[in-house]
């Protein structure tokens, strides 16, 4: 009865537990509804393609050093033959004829290696902890880019999304002045010419909404892409809270430093593993040492039937020593090989470092650019508003031409699009910067 109770709560947890992964798994693997910027970058960092392969070739890397490692470990090899003389060897002895051997042989053997000193196992031991840090940089790298490329994307779309509003705003007031001309020209008070500007206007205006829409589909599309999400999948976005403006502001002080950036210390991490080539090439004037046992089990009879009846066993232990003495310069050329690619390891990263500041200089060079455009089309945009306003009262009043009116509307729209697109060249400039300072954010 105890153990039915045991039983029966130990079946019941892993219910419990099974359960818990399948919703964890489900959790991770499904995009919420009305997602949020940060549930957009925590998804793509679970769930990217690139990344995911990432972490695969993590995978392999630490399975290549385990197999680079595994030679430290004694190497054990069976051996076997059984063999028939059709004719056995004869040879003379003090002036006879004597058969050397019998018609059946066989013998089975063990061997046991153990390798003592190895420069092969001692660049593997010592590159294991630079080949780690390559596989972490990538995983790095490709996180830094998903973040920024994700969050250029959102915004991107953001901006599509503000631009349909403001068409559709546009298309309503170029829908009432459409009635308002009409209505004008049946009474008599204009000719039709006024009505038909609309007209023209407002079918321009549908125009212009149907290719922002067709752009905006394009923008969900490759987000997507870039969350490794199926093109069939829905995916809805919230930009509730989402005031671009309040994310456009920098610290524009903050000093480059060359250490933050991870192809920096990729490269730092290539001149390492160069270095130890170098070393592990002086390594080959050292000897192998290596110490073996071995045991062999033998067996041979004329009678085939009675061949494993007596064995005849050998068995030994040793060490084995190999020297290279000459190679035909051979070591002293690659030696020589692995010093100059160093050198060009060197003057690499030395042309990363002035890459990287030009990188720093432009992004930064374009940021404040991009502010001033924006900061320009902000008062722009607010004048339009103003000017747009003012004549639409006085149109009203008759005092303004419809032909006024209508150019006060492209302006209000023109500026309220341009505002929009100088935004998102700022915040893209912003993440250019943060790049170029190697201060994205890629916690999870």
């Amino acid at each position: 009865m105890r153990f039915n109770k045991v039983a029966l709560s130990f079946l019941l947890a892993m219910c419990i537990a099974r359960a818990s992964y399948a919703q964890s798994t489900e959790d991770n693997g499904k995009l919420n509804s009305n997602a949020t910027l940060d549930e957009l970058i925590d998804f793509a960092l679970q769930n990217k393609i690139e990344l995911k392969q990432a972490d695969i070739d993590k995978e392999i890397g630490e399975r290549e050093i385990a197999s680079a490692l595994s030679g430290w470990f004694p190497q054990i090899n069976a051996t076997g033959t059984l063999a028939h003389a059709i004719q056995i060897p004869t040879n003379v002895i003090n002036g006879q004829v004597i058969q050397m051997g019998q018609k059946n042989t066989s013998s089975f053997g063990f061997r046991a290696d153990q390798a003592i000193l190895s420069p092969e196992l001692f660049q593997a031991s010592r590159a294991a902890k630079y080949v780690r840090q390559q596989n972490d940089q990538n995983i790095e790298s490709t996180k830094i880019t998903t973040v920024v490329d994700v969050s250029k994307a959102y915004y991107d779309i953001l901006t599509s999304e503000e631009s349909i509003n403001i068409i559709n705003e546009n298309i309503s007031r170029l829908q009432r002045q459409y009635t308002e001309a009409n209505a004008r020209y049946e009474t008599g008070l204009v000719d039709k010419t006024d009505f038909k500007r609309a007209l023209i206007s407002l079918n321009n205006a549908n125009a212009e909404l149907k290719t922002a829409k067709e752009m905006r589909q394009y923008k969900y599309d490759y987000l997507k892409m870039l969350l490794g999400l199926n093109p069939r999948e829905s995916m809805t976005l919230s930009f509730e809270n989402q005031a671009m403006e309040n994310n456009i502001l920098l610290d524009t002080t903050e000093i480059l430093s060359y250490a933050n950036r991870v192809e920096y210390r990729q490269t730092e991490t290539l001149k390492n593993l160069q270095k130890l080539n170098t070393q592990y090439q002086k390594w080959q004037f050292l000897p192998q040492l290596g110490a073996y046992g071995m045991y062999n089990a033998n067996f041979f009879n004329n009678e085939f039937s009675r061949l494993y009846a007596t064995n005849f066993p050998s068995s030994s232990i040793g060490l084995s020593l190999s020297v290279p003495i000459f190679t035909g310069t051979k070591r002293i050329q690659e030696i020589r090989k692995s010093e100059l690619q160093e050198e060009r390891i060197a003057w690499d990263l030395q042309n990363l470092e002035n890459q990287i500041s030009t990188e720093y200089s432009a992004a930064m060079a374009n940021y404040r650019s991009n502010m001033n455009e924006w900061r320009n089309s902000k008062g722009n945009m607010e004048l339009s508003e103003d000017v747009y306003n003012t004549i639409k009262l006085q149109y009203d009043a008759g005092i303004k031409t419809y032909l006024e009116l209508m150019t006060a509307e492209t302006d209000l729209k023109t500026s309220q699009l341009n505002y929009l697109n100088a935004l998102y060249a700022v915040l893209s400039s912003k993440l250019d910067i943060q790049r170029a300072l190697g201060t994205v954010d890629i916690t999870e």
